[in-house]
């Protein structure tokens, strides 16, 4: 279980704020590295206990409360990747500190944490 938790971490070159990584083995922009919709424990299969919409583990879960959390390259906290409007540390809360257009720590404000051109990576850590 471990070896699957410390391959899950991967890179998350900003998708969100627009930039793309196809090539790199560890990005979620790649179908063929970690974005694969076929890898067994990735972010991008709906089969997979972080992709399915039903787990509480999973980014694409309106009602998940165990979200993949996001670090910067820094190792600051960027919230958690997850589709919970609800949750004060979804990307997906328009009022929250992660996902506010507004907010300096948010991966959404393109002039803060989700600049495209600041070259940090933002890398996925599975929720415990």
């Amino acid at each position: 279980m471990k070896t699957s938790i410390a391959a899950l971490i991967v890179a998350l070159a900003c998708a969100e704020a627009g930039a793309v990584c196809p090539y790199d083995p560890a990005c979620l922009d790649n179908p063929y590295g970690a974005g694969s919709p076929y890898k067994a424990d990735g972010l991008m299969n709906p089969y997979s206990e972080y992709g399915s919409p039903y787990s509480n583990r999973s980014h694409t879960n309106p009602y998940a409360t165990d979200a993949p959390r996001l670090y910067d390259q820094d190792g600051n906290y960027r919230g958690r990747l997850s589709a919970n409007p609800y949750d004060p540390d979804s990307t997906s809360n328009p009022y929250g500190r992660y996902g506010s257009l507004f907010s300096p720590d948010s991966i959404n404000n393109p002039y803060g944490a989700g600049n495209p051109h600041s070259g940090k990576r933002i890398y996925v850590v599975p929720g415990r």
